[in-house]
């Protein structure tokens, strides 16, 4: 493991390196020969034909596809580097190049730690809304994803009324990974290009995103791998979410589940851009190691913190962005445990050049929603942040003067060099740092205040409100799918 910098707005920031070029070119190799001799799993008849196009070897009844290394290769190729995920407010636009790192919310959990009451109870589409509404008020949550499941609303139009509540609730980017049929994709195209203002506006800075998970090991989903066709024939971002995990879906070395989820994530890439070139893709990765006791997927480990800046290393060597989940701790409550695992997590995948980051929010593996949390982890966040600054060390920063002006044994609070400068350093919003008689006084202070401020934002924030026309076609839209589910699918989608 080794540590490096690299150029960020015209400064130096810490850069960490777990995999040398020659394991990332390894594990890329591995890759490429288990996907033209094991292969992969797609049960689209679209993919399939597209696959037989390019040279692939196509089982039609086991859905298999053994795709040759050069096919893979010559795909990611064609896939841009570099991109910007649109907002409803142009100023909140990400631009997702390398030099940024983005957090979110994450998804999608199933129950919700109530703010009122502190029980934890089933979510719902009001969730939904008022977690966007919150969301949107904090500076370091930078994009939603959809973070619970509206499960008070029908299956069949659910994803959909999910992501209007997020548009309604907030100005920033969504992204949805509960999109899973190619007739739901199209549909919620056609619901962002009306926020967005139409095809050519939604093409050109993407207001809405997509998310969808592989199966490990070696495995898609055909409803997922169809909706991902159909959000890149619209231009709209989507990426492919590996999940293996070690001694499960995965083998039992760190290395093993690498190619694994690797081999899932690329051959779902390389099939976007062989149907169509160039459109806007990104590797996505949450692997971690089954916990041997239960057999559970925990969330935080050793493991989880090496494969976020291993995957990052991957995803620069293809040469496209990174969304990688972190934060989503198996701590149940926001406690010691949910810190050090958040903390860990952000902090390895942030510095190793994640460019989006997801999880902030969720406890207990990604399964239940804290306000509480959500707070605690913007913490987490500024801490991050602020050590990706890294140490200038120009002229003004160098303080000689200063240094000069106070001399040996002299101090520094009074000078006018510490009152320009001092704001720069990091405060502490929620880590308690008052002297201990303080604390032992009120040692829950901290904890109270963040749900306080959650609380808060729950009742008086109120973002800039859809069109009411606008707000009114998103139902309409949704309406007519649950008529006809197959209404906006275009004649790709259809053949």
């Amino acid at each position: 493991m080794s540590t490096a910098t690299t150029a960020t707005d015209g400064e130096a920031r810490p850069k960490l390196q777990v995999l040398s070029p020659a394991a990332i070119r390894r594990i890329h190799t591995a890759t490429l020969d288990v996907i033209e001799h094991v292969g992969v799993r797609f049960p689209s008849m679209r993919a399939q034909a597209i696959w037989a196009a390019n040279g692939a070897t196509v089982d039609p009844v086991s859905g298999i596809v053994r795709v040759p290394g050069h096919v893979i290769e010559a795909a990611l190729e064609t896939a841009p580097p570099a991109y910007v995920l649109g907002a409803r407010n142009p100023a909140q636009d990400l631009p997702l190049d390398g030099r940024h790192v983005h957090l979110a919310t994450d998804g999608c959990g199933i129950e919700v730690l109530d703010p009122w009451t502190l029980d934890v109870r089933r979510s719902t589409l009001q969730d939904v809304a008022d977690i966007a509404r919150v969301a949107d008020a904090l500076d370091a949550i930078a994009f939603h994803w959809v973070a619970v499941s509206a499960q008070d609303r029908p299956p069949a139009t659910r994803p959909l009324e999910e992501i209007a509540a997020v548009w309604r609730n907030s100005t920033k980017h969504a992204q949805s990974e509960s999109v899973v049929t190619a007739e739901d994709a199209a549909t919620v195209i056609e619901m962002a290009a009306a926020v967005n203002g139409g095809r050519d506006a939604l093409r050109a800075r993407p207001l809405f995103s997509m998310m969808q998970c592989t199966i490990s090991p070696l495995a898609h989903d055909g409803g997922s791998i169809d909706a991902g066709l159909v959000a890149a024939e619209a231009g709209v971002p989507v990426g492919y979410m590996t999940m293996a995990s070690c001694a499960f879906s995965g083998p039992a070395t760190i290395a093993g589940s690498l190619v694994v989820g690797n081999a899932e994530v690329i051959s779902a890439l390389a099939l976007m851009q062989l149907a169509y070139p160039g459109c806007p893709v990104y590797y996505a990765a949450a692997q971690t190691a089954m916990d041997l006791r239960s057999g559970a997927y925990t969330g935080g480990g050793p493991e989880d913190f090496l494969f976020g800046a291993a995957t990052n290393e991957l995803s620069d060597f293809y040469d496209v962005p990174l969304s990688m989940g972190a934060y989503a701790t198996g701590a149940k409550t926001p406690d010691w445990q949910a810190g050090l695992e958040n903390g860990l997590s952000a902090f390895m995948a942030s510095v190793a050049g994640s460019d989006m980051l997801l999880g902030a929010g969720l406890l207990h593996g990604s399964r239940i929603w804290s306000y509480e949390q959500m707070i605690l982890d913007t913490e987490i966040d500024g801490i991050v942040k602020a050590m990706l600054r890294g140490i200038p060390t120009d002229d003004v920063s160098l303080a000689l003067e200063a240094i000069a002006e106070v001399g040996p044994g002299g101090e520094y609070l009074t000078l006018p060099h510490t009152r320009t400068h001092m704001r720069g350093l990091w405060q502490a919003k929620y880590l308690d740092r008052r002297p201990y008689g303080q604390w032992a006084a009120d040692p829950e202070k901290p904890h109270r205040e963040a749900l306080e401020r959650a609380r808060t934002l729950l009742r008086d924030h109120r973002p800039e409100p859809l069109d009411p026309a606008l707000d009114a076609e998103l139902d309409r839209l949704i309406t007519a799918h649950a008529a006809d589910p197959a209404t906006f699918l275009s004649a790709d989608a259809r053949a």
